[in-house]
């Protein structure tokens, strides 16, 4: 019996990126980043989609994509909008193109109804030189540089699937769920040290990914991600280590706490 490794490619050579012609794509290989930005963000509470909700001033989406594009490995980032917002969202990465990186390409599409319409939409944009992909959430906007450069790397290295992800701090109960409004009976306490708070960007092979959006549908038991999809294909997906600041922005709490993270940031960096 053959075990593939871990990181093993998912494509062979001939099954790389072709050209209109059908041949491989010549040249050195891209990453992109593709941000889906098209939820309302209700949790946040009404107002203007979460993606546009101004941390210091600044959009939470300018930020989510300023954190893609600082990293140098990152050449393009796709942001996927509202469906009825794509002019919206290329106007403000207009005005604040003084505060992108200019050796970064960015592109705007308009999205679908759910997240992974949204996703495979980001997908179908890229240009066939891509061969590797970033998937992060727009509400995530203060992921630090090390952490893509390091999902990067292991794409790079041949990880096929790559998520950040933290260890629990607090113990976790599996329930019973109760529609009724009833105590929820516990059924299982999980061993902490197995599990992990997994965050974006998650980095994958371009062609496995494609593969993933196109066969497993994203109502399927664990295909809630991009990494679930791949997960649900019997591929493997591997983690490296996620960072604090990379918490996704959900809750008006939440942006009390990414105002402090940017305050502290300005203090210490002047960012």
């Amino acid at each position: 019996m053959t075990v593939e490794h871990p990181f093993a490619p998912s494509v062979s050579p001939a099954e790389s990126p072709a050209s209109p012609t059908g041949s491989p794509v010549n040249g050195p290989a891209r990453t992109a980043a593709v941000i889906p930005a098209a939820g309302r963000g209700v949790r946040l509470g009404p107002g203007a989609p979460k993606a546009l909700r101004t941390l210091n001033g600044t959009p939470m989406l300018i930020h989510a994509v300023r954190a893609m594009a600082a990293s140098r490995h990152v050449s393009l980032v796709v942001v996927v909008a509202p469906s009825d917002g794509e002019t919206e969202v290329k106007s403000l990465l207009d005005e604040y193109e003084h505060a992108l990186p200019e050796r970064t390409e960015f592109l705007v599409v308009p999205g679908g109804d759910t997240r992974q319409e949204s996703v495979k939409l980001g997908l179908d944009a890229l240009p066939e030189d891509i061969t590797a992909v970033l998937v992060h959430d727009a509400a995530r906007p203060l992921v630090p540089v090390d952490t893509v450069d390091a999902v990067v790397e292991a794409v790079r290295g041949g990880a096929v699937a790559v998520v950040p992800a933290l260890p629990l701090s607090d113990t976790v109960k599996q329930v019973e769920p109760r529609k009724d409004g009833a105590p929820e009976l516990v059924v299982a306490t999980p061993e902490r040290a197995l599990l992990r708070a997994v965050q974006t960007p998650q980095g994958f092979d371009r062609a496995l990914l494609v593969h993933a959006h196109e066969t497993v549908p994203g109502t399927e038991e664990g295909a809630t991600d991009c990494a679930g999809m791949v997960e649900r294909l019997g591929r493997p997906v591997v983690v490296v280590p996620g960072h604090e600041e990379a918490f996704k922005v959900t809750r008006p709490l939440d942006l009390v706490l990414a105002e402090a993270v940017l305050a502290r940031r300005r203090a210490n960096d002047g960012f």
